[in-house]
Formats: C-alpha cells, structure tokens, sequence
C-alpha cells in the first residue's frame, strides 16, 4: 500500500523537508501531489531518520505543507523506446513537439551502470564532422569525449548545431543518430535550435532534450543523464552509433553549485561542491565502445570558460576525464572566421588512432603535423612584426607569416552549413601547403609530397 505524508515541515528554494517518514532510499522517486490535484516530480536528495530532502524538478512554486508526498520506492526512470528518435522533449523527458507521450519499450534508470574498464574497446574509428579543424586536426573518434571549449558570446551553438547536422561516418551504412541536450538555454537559443533541425531534416535522426534558462535549475541535473541514457538505449539495443552533444555544461555546474548552496553544503574552489569532478566524471565516462557490441556513444560536451579563463575549475576538471579539447577563440572571432576554432591549444588524443591509410587517407597525420608547425611558427613570427617590422624578417619568414593568414583564411574558414569530406580538408590542407617551397616541408615524407603535392597533381 503507496502511504501518502502530509508531514512537509519546510519549502527551501528547490527543496522540501519531510518528517516522520518510514525508511526511504536515496535517489528515490518523488510524486508531490497540491492542493489542485497537480502532481509534481521529484528526487530524494537526503535521507536520515528525522528528515528526508527531496529536490523537486519541475520547482517549488504553489508549494506548501498541506500538499501530499508519495515516495514511490523507485528511481527516475526514461520511458526508452525506438520513437524517441525525431522528438523534441524537455529536459525532464516531457514532449515539448506538441507530440504525444513516449510509449515506453523499456524503462531504463537515468543513472545507468558503471562500464566495466575491462569490456571497453580502444576507440579508433573515424566521424567526420564537416569541420576542417576538427577533422582535419584535432579527430573525433567513435567512443570519444572530446569537449568544445567556449567563451561567452561566442558561436558554439552554431558549431554544436552544425556537427549535429553533419555528423557521419564516412563509407558506412550503420545507423547513426545524435542526442542533442542543451542545459540552462534562452529561449531564443532553444527556438533557433528546433528550427535549425526541422529545417535540415536532421530531426528525423535526432533526439531532442531542451531545458531553457527559466526552468528549474534541477531540471537540468537530470537533462544529460536522460540523454546519455537514451544514448545507450539506442546504441546498446538498436546497435545504432550515438553523438551526444551536451550544451552547456557550465549551466549544469552553476546548478550543481546552487543545489550545494541550497543544501548548505561545504563549497571547494569557487563555491563548486567537492564531489563535482565525480558528478562530471559520472557523466563523461558514459561514453564508448563495449567489446562485441555493434552500437557506440560519442560525446562532445560544449562548455563556456567563466572569463574565458581554461584554468576554471569547470573547463579544469573536465580537461582531466576528457580526452582532449576544441578550443573556441575570441581573436578568431573578432577576425569574422567562422568556426574559430583555434588549433594550436585544441588536441584530440585519440587521433591517431582514428585516421592514416583504410580510415582517413595515409597523408593525414603527415599534413597534420605539418599544418600545426607552419601555423604555430607564423603565430610566433607575428609577435615578432610587432616588435621589429615586417622589413626585419628573413624571405623563409615571411612566407611562414602568409601561410599563417592563408591557414585562417582557407583552412579555418568554411561557411555555416559548408560540409566538407575529410578528402576535401586534405585537399585544402595541401593547396595551402603549396604556398611555400617543398624544402619547407620538414614534417612530411618525400613520397606524400610527389603524390599529393598541388603541382605534380596538374593534368
């Protein structure tokens, strides 16, 4: 028999108090049932013998002690089925399309199963995402958590929305799809999304999970968990390979921080809880590839450095679970290159795993290395114009200087909805290596400078 409390001692921010409960498990679900017959959710937070702490999701407001609580000896659980692709929901898992209910195949706990270390298979299969900075330099890999890091005003919703657009496979006909999950978004933000995916048709392979700026900061605690669960649901019984694109996780830590402080918890660096690298660890580390298992999760979480600053506790500790990271510029921005993704401080670490002959092209890593020297030594050489002229430099200087601006200009720079094939990026990789003279190409092999140099390529 479900035993309903009307014992609500206290409503605090996104909290409430219960008294006088039997035994109640941590992270059980929560139905708070008002006055009106309105039923809200929630989650067991806290739990001792006096009082039991639940956070509700969809807010407190019209909360009072009258209203009844029924504790319902379960987690939170997604109503996962085959549909879910083609929808947009909230960030709780409600429809937001105006569409019906999710009539659930399997209902699966948001909170998943830790993967076993031992059944993980080595990443090494390469996604194409359009973007010449990341496929071309930086390789996303399937199993991947490779994280975007931003700054504010910067146009990482629109490289987030595009990698959702373009994202594949190359050669391969196994079922892809992406989970889109934006955390703490305007609505401005959520409406250019949802357009941007009905528009392209990217939708029909897309699940959709929007939790927006004025909805319950709790909400957003359990947005990627939904979406990393409708990930694995897709991945592990539909062997379908899953992109997961969390946007923004900057916003699921300022939640995470005001969960603390509504807790009146201990705060570590900057007022974060202690326990936010396993909060964030929890998250990143659903990604990957299972040994004899058809089916993938990718992950590229997007999070925005509080005064662009990458020494943030955020962007930090994300650095450490991760493998890797994009780095978004302001400078680049400023320039009018769209993406601007600067490269030099971008990495991905399981690149070389993901690319070379059968998987990208054999030149890959060659033109890569060679692409990141030219374009590092012309940085450094414009800090030297400043300081003596453009007249001081030796001729060799100057070429490397004109490659830097030809790398931003042709490299860097590709239009909003451009898609270019890996083939096309090594290409434009070549055509600007063509700048300067073979002899500067140090960091290529002799026979990938006869095959694919542009020169001996004229008919």
């Amino acid at each position: 028999m479900v035993k309903e409390y009307k014992t609500i001692t206290q409503v605090a921010g996104p909290l409430i108090f219960v008294e006088k409960t039997e035994p109640v498990g941590y992270g059980e679900f929560v139905n708070i049932r008002l006055a009106d017959g309105t039923i809200k959710r929630g989650e067991v937070l806290d739990t001792s013998e006096d009082v039991v702490v639940v956070q509700v999701y969809e807010g407190t407001g019209g909360l009072n002690k009258d209203c009844a609580v029924t504790f319902t000896g379960d987690s939170l659980k997604l109503p996962a089925s085959i549909d879910l692709l083609g929808r947009i929901l909230s960030g709780s898992g409600q429809p937001r399309d105006g569409g019906p209910q999710i009539v659930p195949e399997k209902m699966m706990d948001i909170y998943g199963a830790a993967m076993n270390p031992y059944s993980r298979a080595q990443p090494e299969e390469f996604i194409q995402t359009g973007i010449s900075t990341i496929d071309g330099t930086n390789t996303l890999v399937r199993g991947q958590k490779l994280p975007i890091f931003s700054g504010a005003g910067l146009p990482h919703m629109e490289i987030a929305l595009q990698i959702a657009r373009q994202a594949q496979v190359p050669g391969s006909t196994e079922k892809f799809a992406v989970v889109f999950a934006a955390m703490g978004i305007t609505n401005e933000e959520a409406q250019h999304a949802m357009a941007d995916f009905e528009k392209t048709g990217a939708l029909e392979r897309a699940v959709v999970f929007l939790n927006l700026a004025d909805d319950p900061a709790v909400e957003r605690l359990i947005t990627p968990k939904m979406a990393l669960t409708t990930a694995e649901y897709l991945a592990y019984e539909h062997d379908m390979h899953v992109l997961v694109i969390l946007t923004d996780v900057t916003n699921y830590c300022e939640a995470l921080r005001q969960m603390g402080a509504a807790r009146e918890e201990v705060p570590a660096r900057r007022g974060y809880p202690g326990y936010m690298y396993t909060d964030l660890a929890g998250i990143y580390e659903r990604a990957g590839v299972i040994k004899g298992n058809k089916g993938s999760v990718t992950q590229i979480p997007i999070l925005t450095m509080p005064g662009d600053d990458i020494t943030h506790p955020i962007p930090d500790l994300s650095g450490y679970i991760t493998e890797g990271q994009i780095v978004v510029s302001q400078e680049l921005h400023r320039k009018g290159i769209y993406p601007p993704i600067n490269v030099l401080p971008s990495l991905s670490r399981l690149m070389n795993s993901g690319i070379g002959n059968g998987k990208t092209r054999e030149d890959h890593k060659a033109v890569s290395d060679q692409l990141y020297a030219g374009y590092a030594e012309g940085r450094d050489l414009r800090g030297l114009v400043a300081i003596v002229g453009k007249e001081a430099l030796s001729e060799r200087d100057k070429k490397i200087l004109e490659f830097a601006d030809l790398f931003e200009d042709q490299f860097v720079r590709q239009g909003r909805t451009e898609n270019r094939s890996i083939e096309d990026t090594l290409n434009v990789g070549w055509n600007i290596l063509s700048s300067l003279p073979k002899a500067y190409l140090g960091r290529i092999d002799n026979k990938y400078i006869d095959k694919y140099y542009p020169e001996n390529n004229a008919e």
